[in-house]
């Protein structure tokens, strides 16, 4: 069995606001193993959000271990924890986060740029990953010239520049049209049969009907956990 992609053990968040706490996580524990794709679910306030900071690696959790790929990153310094999200998380955002001013071929060369690392090294990978997407013949527009759904494509390609352990997907059909972000899903679902790893963070049901778990959560528990026998495939 191989190393499983994420490893929490009782992640505890606490906000202070002024002299009231806000307990936005209690205590959750969770596996996810390598080509699953886990849906995590829940109503306002039930501490999804919070979780999508933590697994993203984006906010650190105020008690609990939280192990990706094998590493306790719940600890770790705050330019260690940088490095961890940009080289081993892939991000997909409801909003698809691009910038209006760059290209289609700019955009999804954004993480690389801030990595410094030497784009003209990786112009080859990232032309395959616009062709993968679609969008081959769209690498000068901008995203103003584009639909919703070519942003999220590019949003998708993005996020896969740096060939990342886990993609992290909030809300990725959201602001898209129920043909469009059914086209979104059947590229999701070819990520996955291509090995990635994916939490899909939303509160659509069509959405969540992709995973393999649905995680159910409220009061910042995992109130209940779904298998969807249909998807469920053996994990190595």
């Amino acid at each position: 069995m191989s190393t499983p992609v994420i490893v929490a053990r009782d992640l505890t968040k606490v906000y202070k606001m002024g002299a009231v706490e806000v307990h936005a996580l209690c205590g959750v524990s969770l596996e996810i193993q390598r080509g699953e794709v886990v849906a995590i679910m829940g109503p306002s306030g039930s501490g999804k959000s919070t979780m999508l900071n933590l697994i993203g690696c984006l906010d650190r959790p105020t008690a609990g271990r939280y192990f990706l790929g094998g590493t306790d990153v719940s600890r770790m310094p705050d330019d260690e924890l940088s490095e961890a999200r940009g080289q081993r998380i892939g991000f997909i955002f409801q909003s698809y986060n691009l910038i209006a001013q760059l290209t289609v071929l700019e955009n999804i060369q954004v993480p690389l740029l801030y990595q410094g690392k030497d784009l003209r090294a990786y112009r080859d990978h990232c032309l395959r990953l616009a062709q993968a997407v679609g969008l081959g013949d769209r690498l000068h527009h901008r995203p103003n010239q584009l639909s919703g759904g070519q942003q999220q494509r590019v949003a998708i390609a993005r996020s896969l520049v740096n060939d990342p352990l886990l993609v992290l997907a909030d809300e990725p059909t959201g602001n898209l049209d129920s043909r469009t972000g059914q086209e979104v899903l059947e590229l999701i679902d070819s990520l996955n049969a291509h090995g990635k790893t994916i939490i899909l963070v939303t509160h659509d049901d069509r959405v969540g009907s992709r995973a393999h778990r649905v995680l159910h959560m409220r009061d910042g528990l995992i109130e209940r956990e779904v298998v969807n026998p249909r998807n469920t495939k053996a994990q190595p």
